[in-house]
Formats: structure tokens, C-alpha cells, sequence
């Protein structure tokens, strides 16, 4: 086996904590080095919490020669700018989605990773895991034929009840469209291929948020995007759909993603997990059954690992920020229809993520059990 992948982080807040550092320690292709931070004490205070040798400040971390990539974990008006950092360091880059806050600034991180010739990932990796891998399985294997149509909705009431610092979903780059679209847009663009047109009506519930989470509760952040989208799309293989996007929504009972064929329907797991369930109904069995992952779960970090995996064999990795661009031009251009009205043309476009085997033999054995329905 290859030597695994060297990782440093910067950023040290809650996904870093909960996610990322014990996703990152179950691929034995990776190896956490560092975590970074622009307040030094945190970073410091995360290095002890979880055992990393080392909690430094971000230029630190940056002019090490014993780290092969750099997840960034940044908010999201830093995206662009933190990407640039690494890559003109020497070094990978994953970032945290979205990619930037536009494609215009996303633009010249994608060109300067290509004139440097390095990889530069994107999140989410959800799209890897075994309940987006299995829906991708049943539509290539034609279980509900020809795709014609399908649906996709998003809605709670924001994040301010949970979040200890909730401003940034409500800033530029944030709202529910650049925060949660990228898991919704990323699972209909691996199973469905490149989006063409958009057109949508958005709308903002409240000028300003109550926040109730500690330790900032009974404090006020102003909305400065829109909280509630309603998106139509047209993919590049025809297929049409809605999608809903809403931080101004209680509570729902509607699906989180479902497909419509010529032969049948598919109810996809909620994007934003790596689990089920995936149900089928088709012309045979013309009611919902749940079908069996076959895939390894999966959990935060499997792009990281996949594109660690890519190194090695010298193929593209899924997670690959062209990709990523091409949802971001998506949800911009939704944003300004949202805005302005009309529809909009998408000039990019991407390919279709390969397909995960079943058994990639890069998996590495904590994650090697198969899902279950969650």
C-alpha cells in the first residue's frame, strides 16, 4: 500500500470537531497532521482535544513540508481565498462546499490549480456514499427506465436554534441555496449528468434572525440573501424538475429527492447523509420497497480518500471542483433569476462523476461494513 496521504486542516470550528477529524481517521490513506486556524488558541485547543501533534497558526501550516493536502474548512466568503493559499504553497486543496461565493471568483482557483498541476476537491462527498451510490446503480442498471423527471426539497427553519455562530448562513454564500444546494445539486448532477437551464422566484421570510443557540442567544443577525427558493431545471439529457430550497419552513412531509422514469420511480436518500433509504416502485412492483446498500457506507472524508486514492492511480477524483464550479455557475444563476426573473442559460458543464465499484479496494476497513437503512 502507498504511504497515506499527508492532511492538514484549516479551520477549527464545529464541522473540523464533529465531522472531519474522526472522518479523516477512518481512511487508512490518509494521516492528520496539523490543524490550523487564524485565532492560533483555537486551533491550539483543538490539537489537544483531539490528539493532533500539532495546532498552529495558518501560514504555519501552509510552509510545512510534511503535508500533501489541505482541507479548508473556512467560511464560506474565505473559500476562494483560503484555496489560493494552498495551492500557491505547493499543496492539494479540499474545500468545504460551496467552492466560492460565485463562479466568477471560483474561476481563477480552478485555473491556477490546472497551471500548477494540482488537485483541487470540493465537498460534498456525500454523493459517495452508499445511498447515492445505490441510487446511481439502480438508474445505470435502467430499474426505473428512462428518466424523465423528478423532485427535490429542502426546507427548515434555519440554523439559528442550533449553530453557535449562525450569522454566515444568512451573509453572502450562505441562505439555504448555497449552504444546502450543494448536496441537493451535487446527487442530481451524479445522477443525472450536467444542468442547462434554470429559471426560479425567491423570496426572504424575515430581515433579521433570532438567535436562540448558545452562547450567542437572544442576540439578532441580519439576512442579507434569500431564504426561500423555488428552482425549475432543465438537465442537459432533457430530464426536468423542481427544486425547493427554504430556511423559512417549519416543518414538511415531502421527499428529499425523487426520480420519475418511464419504467418507475425512485425515492433518494436525503443527500446530505452517506445511508438510506432508497425505495423503488416500477411498472412490476408498483409499490415503494426499500432496496439493500451494497456500498460501504461511507462518512465525512471519503473525497479527500477517494482523491488520495486518484493520486496514486493517476485518475481524476470524484469530488473534483470542476464539478463543484459547475453547481456553483447553478446556483448563482437561480439566485439571479430568483432575483431578476426570467430563466438563464448554464455555460458550463462537467462530466458525470465515475460510478463508485462496490468494492473499491482503496476502502479502507473501518468503513468496509455495508450500509444500513439510515
Amino acid at each position: 500500500m502507498s504511504a497515506p496521504l499527508r492532511i492538514g486542516i484549516i479551520g477549527c470550528g464545529d464541522i473540523a470537531r464533529k465531522a472531519y477529524i474522526p472522518g479523516i481517521r477512518s481512511y487508512d490513506n490518509l494521516q492528520l497532521m496539523a490543524v490550523a486556524d487564524i485565532d492560533l488558541a483555537r486551533a491550539q485547543s483543538l490539537a489537544a482535544e483531539a490528539e493532533i501533534a500539532i495546532g498552529c497558526g495558518v501560514d504555519q501550516l501552509l510552509a510545512r513540508d510534511d503535508i500533501d493536502l489541505v482541507v479548508n474548512l473556512t467560511i464560506p466568503i474565505a473559500h476562494a481565498a483560503v484555496d489560493r493559499q494552498i495551492l500557491e504553497a505547493g499543496k492539494h486543496a479540499y474545500a468545504e462546499k460551496p467552492l466560492a461565493v460565485s463562479a466568477a471568483e471560483a474561476a481563477p482557483v480552478l485555473a491556477l490549480a490546472e497551471q500548477r498541476g494540482l488537485r483541487l476537491g470540493s465537498a460534498p462527498d456525500t454523493v459517495l456514499g452508499a445511498g447515492i451510490q445505490g441510487a446511481r446503480r439502480l438508474l445505470d442498471a435502467g430499474a426505473i427506465g428512462e428518466p424523465l423527471s423528478f423532485t427535490a426539497c429542502m426546507a427548515c427553519p434555519g440554523h439559528e436554534s442550533w449553530h453557535p455562530a449562525p450569522e454566515f448562513y444568512y451573509d453572502a454564500g450562505g441562505g439555504p441555496l448555497y449552504d444546502m444546494g450543494p448536496y441537493y445539486l451535487s446527487a442530481l448532477v451524479t445522477l443525472l449528468g450536467p444542468v442547462a437551464e434554470v429559471c426560479a422566484l425567491s423570496s426572504r421570510g424575515w430581515d433579521e434572525r433570532l438567535i436562540t443557540s448558545q452562547p450567542k442567544a437572544g442576540s439578532r443577525c441580519p439576512v442579507r440573501i434569500d431564504t426561500h427558493i423555488n428552482a425549475s431545471l432543465r438537465f442537459a439529457n432533457g430530464v426536468i424538475g423542481s427544486l425547493i430550497m427554504s430556511f423559512d419552513t417549519w416543518r414538511h412531509n415531502m421527499p428529499k429527492i425523487e426520480l420519475h422514469g418511464r419504467e418507475g420511480s425512485m425515492a433518494v436518500p436525503d443527500p446530505n447523509s452517506f445511508g438510506g433509504p432508497l425505495l423503488l416502485n416500477t411498472r412490476s412492483q408498483p409499490e415503494w420497497h426499500e432496496q439493500e446498500l451494497l456500498h460501504p457506507k461511507g462518512r465525512r472524508g471519503l473525497g479527500i480518500a477517494d482523491l488520495a486514492a486518484a493520486l496514486v492511480a493517476g485518475r481524476p477524483h470524484r469530488s473534483d471542483a470542476r464539478m463543484a464550479n459547475h453547481i456553483q455557475e447553478v446556483m448563482d444563476a437561480i439566485h439571479a433569476c430568483g432575483s431578476s426573473g426570467g430563466s438563464r442559460s448554464i455555460s458550463s458543464s462537467c462530466q458525470r462523476p465515475e460510478a463508485l465499484a462496490v468494492d473499491e479496494p482503496w476502502r479502507s476497513d473501518h468503513d468496509s461494513a455495508a450500509a444500513s437503512g439510515s
